[in-house]
């Protein structure tokens, strides 16, 4: 049955009875289960070039569940953007399969993908807003090809401005506004017809700190008050830790791995996650040798003494390279690393105390640091 968008006679209130829905329908038996929203299989993305061939993706598996809000994190070139362009097809796949709510983008033809893509918003960097329209026309231009009243969509816009807090810009035009001012202008206009999914695609990399925490502020209120679920592309890892559920860490072209935000920040298993997540212990720890330990704390244990009762216990001096804490969900989580500069009977003394006390750590090597080869 065609699901439209009303007017309450009674009101001025705009009734949206998700247009999304009417044109795309849910693959899955029951909407309500707890399926992946997007599924990503054995997904390989190849470009032909004049030299030869590049190799952007590589066998690329994930699942992205219905209300999280899940990262995809990794250095320039390691294929992010590909990988969101993929899974909105504006890159068709070399290989593998994206799976929409239970349908299939590879199967699906055009038509049918257009409709898909009009249920995934997108916003971008450089905020890709349209300089001759002011900002309630920018937030209108999807519903009018929508083929939304005009009416209609001039109040639905007016209540988007409101809820990303720029109701007194609805008449401005983009070069009159802030950088951060445009980008809630391109959020507004990306769920104006109510989609499933948010792609943010490097959403904060053109914007300063301060900036930068208030658009994430309002992409988590948004993930919460309107259930969108919301993909974010970027190379900070601050990012991730401030509004991120789940995380995959992308390098040379596949996933080097992925999980809970807290379990990956706590213990980086690939070199390019324990370089992205210690950038400044690699450099630290280069410059000293000897023995090294780091110590993971998670959200129980990050405001215990741990170093000044190893030292009381086990008599040992140790040398702190590196420390950090961050907040993650309302906990604290943290990496400390130490250099023992005594000898193996001190480093053996050292470990058997954080093993009587059930503290996470491991001894690290220049390699284990995330440090390139030479």
């Amino acid at each position: 049955m065609e699901k439209t968008i009303t007017k309450n006679e009674n009101s001025d209130e705009v009734r949206y009875s998700d247009i999304t829905e009417s044109r795309y329908e849910t693959g899955y038996p029951d909407k309500d289960s707890n399926y992946p929203i997007i599924r990503i299989k054995s997904l390989s993305k190849v470009f032909k070039t004049k030299s030869g061939t590049v190799n952007a993706l590589d066998d690329i598996n994930l699942d992205i569940y219905k209300g999280e809000i899940f990262g995809i994190i990794g250095l320039s070139g390691a294929g992010k953007s590909t990988l969101v362009r993929c899974i909105n097809y504006l890159e068709v796949p070399t290989s593998g399969d994206v799976i929409f709510e239970g349908r299939s983008m590879s199967a699906a033809n055009e038509y049918q993908r257009r409709q898909a893509r009009r249920a995934m918003g997108m916003i971008f960097q450089n905020f890709n807003l349209l300089s001759q329209r002011n900002v309630i026309k920018n937030i209108c231009f999807p519903l009018e090809i929508a083929g939304v009243d005009r009416d209609i969509a001039a109040k639905k816009a007016l209540r988007l401005l409101e809820l990303v807090g720029l109701s007194d810009k609805a008449s401005a035009y983009p070069s009159q506004l802030s950088g951060g001012q445009k980008q809630r202008v391109a959020i507004a206009r990306a769920i104006a017809t109510e989609p499933k999914l948010l792609l943010c695609d490097e959403a904060t990399s053109a914007l300063d700190p301060n900036t930068t925490k208030q658009i994430l502020e309002l992409l988590k209120d948004i993930n919460k008050k309107l259930g969108i679920t919301v993909i974010v592309i970027t190379h900070e890892m601050k990012v991730i830790e401030s509004i991120c559920d789940r995380v995959a860490i992308i390098a040379d072209s596949k996933i080097a791995e992925s999980g809970n935000v807290a379990d990956i920040f706590s213990d980086p298993k690939s070199r390019i996650g324990k370089k992205l997540i210690l950038e400044d212990a690699v450099v630290n720890c280069d410059i000293v040798s000897g023995k090294k330990i780091r110590i993971i704390f998670d959200g129980r244990s990050s405001f215990e003494p741990v170093i000044s009762n190893l030292i009381l216990t086990t008599k040992a001096p140790v040398n702190i390279l590196y420390a950090s804490t961050r907040d993650i969900k309302g906990k604290a989580y943290g990496q400390m690393v130490f250099q023992i500069p005594g000898d193996d009977a001190e480093y053996k003394r050292v470990a058997a105390h954080l093993d009587s006390m059930g503290i996470n750590y491991e001894e690290v090597t220049d390699y284990d640091m995330g440090q390139d080869d030479d």
